[in-house]
């Protein structure tokens, strides 16, 4: 890897080279390198582009690395990769992807990944988009996102935009059996002329599911932003959709939140709230020293954390 792409990895996957264990890494379209551990097997895929991950039941305290790196301009990408977990697991996975982009032409990488998380099992998913260059192309990241869960598994998924991202549409669906629980938290910024919208549709099919659905986001300059979250209840579940954003400038926000009750006992919750940053807290740490614009970062980080 080049001096790009390493800072490309650190960006999205927070390591500077190949990582222990099991792993894959693609780079510019092609599979740089895979490895497998004794309880991760990672297979590529025969019949189009990605990779199969099984991880055996019973496996404990365990990370798999999947970074996605794009360097070249013009270079546009879809990928599969299934993960299939075992009963009883508690693992990891880190993914994401980055995009450096020094030309005129797009650069796009657009990955479907489909999770199948078996009985009791326990599942913890990061996901980084990173963009940047000095060219005139635009970075493009549509994500797709499937999730089926069985009885008594959990799912936790951390999924951020950090910046340099112009375009994406980021799709996650997810049905879930008797007691299951699905979290997601999703952190988004935007800046420029960059439109980001996320959707989540979500149903809760057993007795005992529940599911929390949170985004914050920030849009700044005259970006865009758009929120749908759907919540399905068609049992005795729980559900709770919370979409919190900071408009700046001259930007936008849309949230969209619907939840269905299909069974009498179904529980479910929707909140949205868009704003400004308040006043009182601009002048609170200008006090402290710090000038508007320092300021306004500070809480922008405080709220993206």
């Amino acid at each position: 890897m080049d001096k790009i792409q390493q800072d490309l990895l650190e960006q999205i996957a927070g390591i500077h080279e190949i990582p222990e264990g099991a792993y894959s890494l693609r780079i510019n379209g092609s599979l740089h390198g895979k490895n497998s551990s004794e309880n991760i097997e990672i297979v590529k895929k025969e019949d189009k582009p990605g990779i199969d991950i099984y991880i055996k039941p019973g496996t404990k305290n365990e990370s798999v690395h999947i970074p996605v790196i794009l360097s070249q301009t013009g270079l546009k990408e879809l990928v599969y990769n299934d993960f299939h977990i075992g009963e009883d697991c508690d693992v990891t996975i880190v993914a994401g992807c980055g995009i450096h982009n020094g030309g005129s032409e797009d650069s796009e990488h657009s990955g479907i990944h489909s999770f199948f998380v078996s009985k009791n099992a326990k599942c913890k998913y990061i996901e980084k988009h990173y963009g940047e260059g000095d060219g005139n192309g635009r970075n493009l990241m549509n994500p797709t996102t499937y999730v089926e869960m069985a009885e008594g598994s959990y799912m936790e998924m951390e999924t951020a935009q950090i910046k340099g991202v112009d375009s994406t549409k980021r799709v996650t669906a997810a049905k879930l059996m008797e007691n299951a629980t699905l979290v997601v938290r999703e952190k988004i910024m935007t800046h420029g002329e960059q439109y980001a919208e996320t959707e989540f549709d979500v149903e809760l099919n057993g007795d005992g599911s529940g599911t929390h659905v949170i985004s914050r986001a920030v849009a700044k300059d005259n970006s865009k932003q758009k929120f749908v979250s759907r919540i399905k209840g068609n049992s005795k579940c729980s559900g709770h959709t919370e979409c919190d954003a900071i408009i700046m400038d001259q930007a936008t926000v849309a949230a969209i939140p619907e939840i269905l009750a299909v069974n009498p006992e179904a529980s479910l919750i929707h909140e949205a709230a868009i704003g400004k940053i308040a006043g009182e807290q601009l002048i609170k740490l200008m006090t402290l020293g710090l000038t508007e614009k320092e300021a306004e970062e500070e809480i922008v980080n405080g709220f993206l954390r």
